[in-house]
């Protein structure tokens, strides 16, 4: 009997891929999360040095470019998303993220730590194993003065937000909730 090459194709990766899917999670892990605390850090210069407002740049232009330089050097698909997103252009999930990230809110209103929260899944895309990866990204204090609740927001801030991001919905947030997902496409 000869199996349709998917089937084929399918039984011949699953044993791999389920073997593999610790350390493939784990090199992803350092290979991209090394990104954030360096985005953090900058974000929290930028607002002693230049007030809230001046760590809207970060947010906006480095934080990508960080991400960018991590996509040339390793060839995968590694984006921010959010369900509430502040740039939807480059922050809208897709299907598979948008039920991660419901998902991940379940788990942190279950009392799971947003911080520790992410998830591991080989699918298949285009008829190819790939590796997809999502860790939360918990709103920390340095975040809540550009995404914490609107009312708090000053009026010149909130000005400067709606001039970078017409379409702004990435506000009313909290210490510890989580405000989005760093998220990886890695083919194997």
């Amino acid at each position: 009997m000869k199996l349709p090459v998917s089937i084929a194709l399918l039984v011949c990766t699953l044993p791999v891929c389920a073997q593999d899917l610790a350390a493939l999670s784990a090199e992803t892990r350092s290979t991209v999360l090394p990104v954030i605390p360096k985005v953090i850090a900058t974000m929290q210069e930028a607002v002693a040095n230049e007030g809230v407002a001046g760590a809207i740049p970060v947010c906006k232009d480095l934080a990508p470019q960080l991400i960018g330089k991590k996509r040339a050097e390793t060839g995968w698909d590694i984006r921010r998303v959010s369900l509430k997103t502040r740039n939807a252009e480059r922050g809208t999930p897709d299907a598979w993220e948008a039920a991660q990230l419901a998902d991940f809110d379940r788990r942190a209103a279950s009392g799971e730590k947003p911080e520790t929260i992410e998830k591991s899944e080989i699918v298949t895309v285009d008829g190819r194993p790939v590796l997809r990866y999502m860790k939360a990204l918990p709103v920390s204090e340095v975040c809540l003065g550009c995404h914490g609740p609107v009312e708090g927001l000053d009026a010149d801030l909130r000005q400067k937000l709606a001039d970078h991001y017409p379409n702004d919905r990435a506000t009313g947030y909290v210490k510890g909730q989580i405000r989005g997902a760093l998220t990886v496409k890695r083919p194997l």
